[in-house]
């Protein structure tokens, strides 16, 4: 009897569990839906479509512009604080676009805190009048510009980082000017990773539930939800999710398409010349200061001051939350989901590198596509399949209901935030393995050492910086997320997220500033010791 390859089987078998709620969601697009599907059809479903396409066009522009701005100006120009910028414009990311919103709104809304402030400098007036309203489709386009341009910001930074000195050259020898080799030479180099930037943008954009429903803009994610949880209908928020699924793959189909065969490396005689940073002055070294330190105000310092304030003015809210217990239970969930998620990565990493198969390696690619799902088609998948599961496998085979073990538990979200997050866990760590040479592997086994024992005494050991700055990525993405929590969470388990848009959609946003405030605290010591990888560069 031929004897099982147990890693072989451990990577098929997790590959197969992540790509389920894939197949669930386009399985559910056939099934029978209810009136409210005919209703929808009719009526407000192309504004969904509509809403969606608008706010993602919007954002991508945005954040483009910011993004590669501010990271062409660290990455290639010395001015005042110029270093600071570097790693302060990354502390957007403490900042979830939910969040960002209830800012907005507190500070731009009648009598809010720009009509305090207004009043407090020039005396009493009709300030409403004049204090410009952030709503709607302009409120949610600010907040998750402000709060996902650091994807563009970083990913461009790291390619303007290791562009040679000899593109620069480049340029000035064909007499261009500096904004030409910008437009002609250098941005079209970063084109990959700008691309890069853009898509996990437009993933998140469409993804996002917190800030649209706040801003009460109907988008496929609010419809999503509301097909479940207010009409009760999973059919069609399957139905509704697979169209969004197909629009975010046709996003990735079209990018493939307008690349062709474009090249994006330099053959360069002379190698590789690092680039110099150019030293700015006078007027052109306060622009670019005013531009960096407007963007970190206005995504970092504006949001963390309007909670701050809104915390120390309304005491009581921070005596009525129970802050130990929110934050044992945010901590904890996204402790024990990296260490999960690290762990079975780890092994189907391992897998597929030591058995080279094809059909994994495919199952592998599909897998690592769960990152792209919004967290609130995952939820409702997942719900799907157990709910399916449980009714035409569990009950007919007179077992007792497995629905309570995995809706509304632990275990279910873990499960979950596991498909949501494996491709940054699987790729951080194939990223990882890249490094270790097989031969390194062959050397093992020559010297006795069983694949076990090559797995646990030479891999975990290299990979452990590696491993660590994923645990730290995954846990602030788990502590921002709000739609699987929200949905999938236990019967009176709260985090900060969840606390926090509970309070806003009753519209006591003074509640929410508490949650909020811790909500971004801890995000940002996630971020400033992850910032130690991220801003890793050869000329310090």
């Amino acid at each position: 009897m031929k004897k099982i390859n147990f890693w072989y089987l451990s990577s098929f078998l997790i590959s197969f569990v992540v790509i389920i709620p894939i197949i669930t969601v386009g399985i559910s697009f056939f099934e029978e839906t209810s009136n409210y599907y005919k209703i929808l059809k009719d009526t407000f479903l192309v504004e969904y479509i509509l809403n969606s396409l608008t706010l993602l066009v919007l954002v991508l522009i945005f954040t483009f512009v910011i993004g590669t701005g501010t990271a062409y100006l660290v990455s290639f120009f010395k001015f005042p604080f110029s270093d600071f910028f570097k790693w302060a414009l990354i502390l957007s990311f403490a900042v979830p676009p939910y969040i960002y919103a209830y800012s907005l709104t507190a500070f731009f809304d009648n009598y809010g805190i720009a009509y305090t402030i207004l009043t407090n400098i020039f005396g009493e007036g009709e300030y409403n009048k004049i204090i410009p309203k952030v709503n709607g489709m302009f409120g949610a386009t600010l907040s998750m510009t402000f709060s996902l341009f650091a994807y563009v910001f970083i990913l461009s930074r790291a390619s303007f980082l290791y562009q040679s000195q000899n593109l620069i050259d480049l340029g000035k020898n064909l007499g261009f000017s500096r904004f030409k080799s910008f437009f002609n030479i250098i941005l079209p180099a970063a084109r990959p990773a700008i691309v890069a930037g853009l898509s996990l943008v437009a993933m998140e954009t469409l993804a996002e539930f917190g800030a649209v429903d706040f801003f009460s803009i109907n988008t496929l994610t609010t419809g999503i939800y509301n097909s479940w949880i207010a009409f009760d209908d999973l059919a069609f928020a399957n139905r509704i999710a697979s169209l969004l699924l197909l629009f975010i793959f046709s996003l990735f189909i079209i990018e493939n398409l307008s690349r062709k065969k474009a090249k994006y490396h330099f053959n360069i005689k002379g190698g590789f010349k690092q680039k110099e940073k150019i030293k700015l002055f006078g007027y052109k070294s306060l622009l670019a200061f005013i531009l960096c330190f407007f963007v970190f105000f206005m995504s970092f310092l504006f949001p963390l001051s309007q909670m701050l304030y809104w915390t120390i003015k309304f005491p009581e809210n921070l005596l009525d939350l129970q802050i130990i217990t929110l934050l044992l239970n945010t901590l904890y969930l996204a402790l024990l989901s990296s260490l999960v998620l690290i762990i079975f990565s780890l092994i189907s990493n391992y897998g597929n590198r030591v058995t080279n198969n094809k059909i994994l390696n495919i199952l592998s690619t599909l897998s690592i596509s769960g990152y792209a799902i919004p967290g609130v088609i995952l939820a409702v998948a997942f719900i799907t399949f157990i709910a399916w599961f449980d009714n035409t496998i569990v009950k007919s085979l007179g077992f007792l209901s497995i629905k309570k073990v995995f809706i509304g538990s632990i275990l279910g979200l873990v499960i979950v935030y596991f498909i949501r997050f494996y491709s940054l866990a699987f790729n951080g760590i194939k990223s990882g393995y890249e490094k270790i040479n097989i031969a390194v592997d062959e050397s093992a086994y020559l010297l006795g050492y069983s694949k076990r024992k090559t797995f646990t005494n030479i891999h975990i050991p290299f990979l452990r910086n590696s491993l660590l700055f994923i645990i730290i990525l995954i846990s602030l993405e788990i502590i921002r997320e709000l739609p699987i929590t929200l949905i999938l969470r236990p019967f009176n388990f709260e985090t900060f997220a969840t606390t926090a848009y509970i309070s806003a959609s009753e519209d006591l946003l003074e509640a929410a500033a508490v949650p909020s405030l811790f909500l971004i605290l801890i995000a940002s010591i996630f971020i400033i010791i992850a910032s130690k990888y991220i801003l890793r560069e050869n000329n310090g």
